[in-house]
């Protein structure tokens, strides 16, 4: 398998749900200004939609949308605890979360990071993520990850997406259990060895 990605971008989830899985994937990297491949393919031929994260199969098929492939993935080892089982309710609720962080936090910051946006779109941003920030400060009050003490799928997308504070000006000091999951999921050695991998930490 082979994950197109982008260091740093929402790519960085399923590269740490190999990694916690122990999946081997090939990475490639993706110029996304240019949608060129580190090995000169054009991007668009591989994924038409032009972001990442995309997984290429051996069989030339790709499957594309992170919640998707992180779902894929974790499947493929269950006994890593990625990801419930099929058909029970924690499958669902870590769906929900899934939904939450991709809708609710994710495409919020794309204003901050688009320099076509006015000054009023990203102060709008601000204000929806300060809001996604504060219920999840409520729902990580006691607790080690999103779904209760097991790491999975959700929490490799939500600390993704939440280390984008880090490039925006988003300050977590108003939301502590927050930032102290951040600090626990960013200790994880294989969360560190895909960052490393990215050129996200020395």
């Amino acid at each position: 398998m082979k994950l197109y990605y982008s260091p740093g971008a929402c790519s960085l989830s399923p590269h740490i749900v190999a990694a916690e899985a122990g999946i081997p994937v090939e990475l490639e990297k993706v110029n996304l200004a240019e949608k060129k491949t580190e090995s000169g393919k054009d991007y668009n031929a591989i994924n038409p939609k032009g972001y990442v994260p995309a997984l290429g199969f051996d069989d030339g098929s790709v499957l594309t949308e992170g919640p998707a492939i992180v779902q894929y993935l974790a499947d493929q080892k269950p006994a890593s605890g990625l990801a419930p089982a099929a058909g029970t309710i924690e499958r669902y609720r870590l769906q929900e979360w899934l939904t939450f962080i991709g809708t609710e936090l994710h495409k919020n910051f794309g204003p901050l990071f688009n320099k076509a946006s006015s000054d009023d779109a990203k102060q709008t941003a601000k204000t929806n993520i300060a809001k996604r920030l504060a219920y999840l400060n409520d729902k990580l009050a006691g607790v080690k990850y999103l779904m209760g003490e097991t790491f999975t799928v959700a929490d490799a997308y939500a600390f993704t997406i939440l280390n984008w504070t880090n490039f925006t000006g988003i300050d977590l000091k108003p939301y502590p259990n927050v930032g102290a999951y951040m600090g626990r999921v960013g200790a994880r050695p294989k969360v560190q060895e895909a960052l490393r991998a990215e050129g996200l930490l020395k």
